[in-house]
């Protein structure tokens, strides 16, 4: 069975991988099993960053996302966060551990004087460290809640995001519960993303890998696809090169060359993790 072909609309969002596969967490689901430890893919310099940015604002890119890895473990995030928001809107994907009141001064002094903005997403699993740090480690949730309560004294109101390892956070009262646990920390807009888990890295030893059923036809896709899926309008840059999308970096044929002008090609649908997306209509995107 061929795998479909997704056409690629425009670049609407860049992702960059700015701390490569480095992280000071080791999550039992992280789906490209970055680590403390682990630098599978390298932290990208300022002036990679800097080329990425530059060539995508050329392509008529219109958001950036920094991502890893902990993209605070970078020792220029603030000088890499000045770049991008020169260029467009700025979201940060984050475990929020590392943001102590400087930082969080820091970023709300950025976001104040920018003409973008800045938008950070705090990764979660559980409303309780009962729930949460048997997936993301022991006193995650104490030091992920306290960089949230800094954000919110300065004046930044994050996004949660939390991956649905217990499928019962996708009711109602679940995502009741998560507004409230966000309005709580003080949140008074609280936003959430909520994000399928993918059998693939660490997760596929967690949970188990994907079945054979676990692809995609050209049948099963529609003209919406391209606009749906995030690799219609988005590209993952690396230190490693350009890939189709966040999710498929340790796929070396998802790899798509050293630059983007290069990369805005149609893709063929052909990996387990593409399945998820589609059949969860999920989206990297905020």
């Amino acid at each position: 069975m061929a795998a479909p072909l997704l056409p690629f609309l425009h670049l609407d969002s860049l992702w960059l991988q700015v701390t490569g596969s480095r992280c000071n967490i080791a999550c039992r689901h992280c789906f490209i099993s970055c680590g403390p430890k682990v630098d599978r893919h390298a932290m990208m310099t300022r002036a990679q960053v800097q080329v990425a940015i530059s060539d995508a604002e050329r392509l008529g890119c219109r958001a950036y996302y920094y991502t890893g890895g902990e993209p605070f473990l970078h020792p220029e995030i603030l000088d890499l966060i000045d770049d991008g928001l020169a260029s467009g809107p700025l979201h940060i994907l984050t475990n929020g551990m590392l943001i102590t009141r400087e930082i969080a001064a820091e970023l709300a002094h950025r976001s104040a004087a920018a003409d973008y903005s800045l938008d950070l997403r705090v990764s979660l699993d559980g409303l309780s460290a009962a729930a949460n740090d048997p997936i993301r480690g022991e006193g995650v949730f104490e030091a992920t809640t306290t960089g949230i309560r800094r954000l919110v004294e300065a004046g930044i109101e994050p996004s949660l995001a939390l991956t649905l390892v217990d499928p019962a956070g996708a009711s109602p009262e679940g995502r009741t519960a998560m507004l409230g646990f966000l309005r709580a920390l003080g949140v008074e807009r609280p936003r959430l993303k909520l994000i399928p888990p993918f059998r693939i890295g660490r997760e596929a030893a967690r949970s188990g890998r994907y079945g054979p059923e676990a692809r995609l036809a050209a049948e099963d896709l529609d003209d919406e696809a391209p606009w749906q899926l995030g690799c219609g309008t988005s590209r993952m840059v690396t230190a490693n090169g350009v890939y189709t999308c966040p999710i498929l970096i340790d796929y070396p044929s998802a790899r798509l060359g050293d630059g983007l002008a290069k990369a805005l090609v149609p893709i063929p649908l052909a990996y387990r993790a593409c399945f998820t997306c589609w059949e969860e209509g999920f989206s990297c995107r905020s």
